[in-house]
């Protein structure tokens, strides 16, 4: 489930083929033999044994070999086949997308360090000074490829924050230039200081991406990074302190070993050499000044990269620019700017510098797994999909909510439950006697957790017509139900909904949370986005959510088999009932964990999208200042007032600059041609 990630980023309101070949086909075979071993042989009347289906499922989905199920591992791949397997036994039509069940399409997954890559310093004289990769200088995986020259410009911590009386952009040209930024923030030592953040955490302002967001959006073609003064004092005496105490540990063994044993004293002896070796060099290199670590390359990187160069210098190749034209360096810059609390931004006269960096594209192949149970009679051609998506976070990382885990995060209730849940509700839709008048379309979404990316995938190149898809059913997280609590989003998206939500619930003594709107963290909001009545089934958040400990035993497994229980019920009246679900627009916003405080916009983000240079739109919120401005779905936006936007972050960065009732400029990209709107924001929600 997307909903603390997507939160953050303003969810404004988150070749035919018949064969399979090589490898492929062996894991086929092994997929079915392991269906054979756990006994999935579907009887015609699918309901007996449902929590023992609904289980082996899960393990298979949630095993560490399935390496989280995330976007660009083999176990992603090892998901993908599984569930179009369930799909065949279980008897839906899996050969509807090109013969096969699979809707491919790629997505960037990594990024790589090409060359060539280079820093020049060029100096009043035309002398150019060139930086060693890896010594004096390192890439950063989160800016781009390019070849460019330009001004310096020392550009402090490119902090923006008015409420704080502090800006390091106020009064600076930045455009066509190359940013200068020190990391972290003003006033370190202060912990009640402006910058502070609660619990020793890190204030937003430290945040990369809103240094680099800051320095884009005002118009910088380059950006070099260093590191704040004040952490490579902090760091160093940190490894100073652990060298010392490693030497205190090794000496205390060694002056407890018994005389007479040799062995002992000889290894007790090796450690407490070591140890004072280490502590040594540590000394050594911090009297040579050299306790300036860079950023190796991948570090920091995310979804959102600027396809701008972005390097990461030290002290020692960046000093002597600032001593010969400024007349001091990074440790006075940032002393003066703590005595006064003003910023020290400005033009490094008389200095150019050359950035080459040079960065190659790492791109997978992903799915979205298709199966079709075809109606029968007149209304045969309407269509209800029903969907989960499949895919979780991996070994951690950008979605993992374990800071610096590299662990296996399995995701069985996110979302192995949902696709679980799917699977069964197809056996039992496919195995009834009597054929349904309407088609039903199964599908397993992937690329969920970077930005509901598979279901934005499918209804921009939907496989069945929209027009005649009649209503979506989602479920993401349906695996821990408690006190018989779920949650169902979308109930105010058809006029017939609450009435069949809540009779059905009742069968089912479920303490329902209704929620009308049709947007919301997981895939159905791409439906709803496209005017199509949706309902998503949730059982809540809790503290196991992106972390390594959602795994199979904590499944409550009868409460997914009642949630099936309903699901199959109102399927099976949709598909039923003469007259198709009536859309209704919903102008409040679905929320969940929202945090900070930003005027209201209404956009709906594309997640889809890949390569736009600006923030693409797949939609509106109906009534929203998006709406009322003339925003449309497929709009860019590329500047939004004074602010140049080169992805989301941009414009959730710019738009906390602004509050309710603020008229804003914004400049989309329609149809290939620049259109500026006038929108009125409104109160945060």
């Amino acid at each position: 489930m997307a909903a603390q990630r997507n939160t953050s980023r303003q969810l404004h309101s988150r070749a035919s083929r018949t064969q399979l070949p090589g490898r492929l086909m062996a894991t086929t075979a092994m997929i079915t033999l392991l269906a054979a071993a756990t006994a999935i042989a579907w009887p015609a009347k699918a309901t007996p044994g449902t929590q023992a289906r609904l289980k082996a499922d899960l393990q298979f989905l949630s095993a560490d070999k399935l390496e989280g199920r995330g976007v660009g591992t083999k176990g992603l791949g090892l998901a993908a086949d599984f569930v179009r397997e369930q799909f065949r036994q279980a008897g839906l039509d899996v050969k509807r997308v090109n013969g096969d069940a699979f809707q491919k399409f790629s997505l960037v997954t990594d990024v790589k360090l090409a060359t060539p890559n280079a820093v020049r310093f060029i100096g009043p004289d035309g002398k150019a000074h060139s930086l060693k990769t890896g010594n004096d200088f390192e890439v950063c995986a989160f800016g781009g490829s390019g070849n460019f020259t330009g001004e310096l410009v020392f550009l402090g911590y490119a902090i923006d924050a008015p409420d704080a009386h502090y800006s390091d952009l106020k009064g600076v040209d930045l455009k066509g230039k190359i940013a200068v930024i020190m990391r972290r923030t003003p006033l370190q030592k202060d912990e009640n200081g402006p910058f502070a953040a609660p619990h020793g955490g890190i204030s937003p302002h430290a945040a990369l991406r809103s240094k680099i967001s800051n320095a884009f959006g005002a118009g910088a073609k380059g950006i070099i990074f260093v590191n704040d003064p004040h952490s490579n004092r902090h760091n160093a005496q940190q490894e100073l302190n652990r060298a010392r105490d490693a030497v205190v540990a090794a000496a205390v063994a060694f002056d407890g070993t018994k005389a007479g044993d040799d062995k002992k004293l000889a290894e007790t002896r090796r450690r407490l050499k070591a140890a004072v070796d280490r502590f040594q060099g540590v000394t050594a290199s911090q009297k040579a000044g050299f306790a300036d670590p860079l950023m190796k390359f991948g570090y920091g990187r995310s979804g959102n990269s600027r396809n701008i160069p972005i390097v990461h210098v030290t002290h020692k190749a960046l000093d002597p620019v600032l001593k010969a034209a400024l007349k001091t360096n990074l440790a006075g810059l940032e002393t003066a700017i703590d005595k006064d609390f003003r910023s020290k931004s400005q033009v490094i006269p008389g200095w150019k510098v050359e950035l080459q960096t040079s960065i190659e594209t790492v791109r997978s192949e992903v799915k979205n797994v298709i199966g079709v149970l075809p109606g029968h009679g007149p209304r045969k051609d309407e269509l209800i999909v029903i969907g989960a998506h499949y895919d979780h976070v991996g070994l951690g990382g950008t979605g993992s909510l374990a800071p610096g885990s590299k662990e296996v995060h399995n995701g069985a209730d996110d979302n192995g439950s949902g696709t679980v849940s799917l699977i069964e509700l197809a056996r039992r839709l496919a195995s009834r006697k009597e054929k349904l008048p309407r088609t039903l379309v199964f599908i397993a979404f992937t690329a969920e957790e970077l930005g509901l990316i598979g279901s934005a995938r499918y209804v921009a190149n939907p496989i069945f017509p929209l027009e005649k898809t009649i209503a979506m059913f989602n479920m993401d997280m349906v695996g821990r139900l408690r006190n018989n609590r779920l949650t169902i989003f979308g109930t105010g998206t058809a006029p017939r909904w609450n009435k069949l939500v809540q009779s059905t619930g009742k069968q089912h003594d479920f303490a329902l949370s209704l929620k009308p709107s049709g947007f919301g963290p997981s895939d159905h909001s791409s439906f709803y986005g496209k005017k199509i009545p949706v309902l998503h089934f949730f059982t809540g958040t809790h503290s196991d959510y992106h972390r390594p400990g959602d795994d199979w035993p904590k499944i409550n497994f009868e409460g997914m088999e009642s949630i099936i229980e309903m699901l199959h019920k109102i399927v099976i009246n949709t598909a039923m009932e003469k007259q198709r679900p009536r859309y209704v627009e919903i102008k409040s916003r679905a929320q969940v964990n929202r945090t900070g405080s930003r005027p209201y916009f209404g956009s709906i983000p594309d997640f889809g999208s890949d390569g736009q240079k600006g923030y693409p739109i797949s939609g509106v919120s109906p009534g929203s200042p998006a709406q009322k401005g003339g925003l449309k779905g497929g709009d860019l936006i590329v500047q939004f007032g004074p602010t140049k936007i080169g992805g989301l972050d941009d414009f959730d960065l710019a738009l906390r600059k602004f509050k309710g009732g603020d008229v804003v400029t914004v400049i989309v990209v329609r149809d290939g041609k620049k259109k500026s709107l006038k929108i009125t924001l409104a109160k945060p929600r």
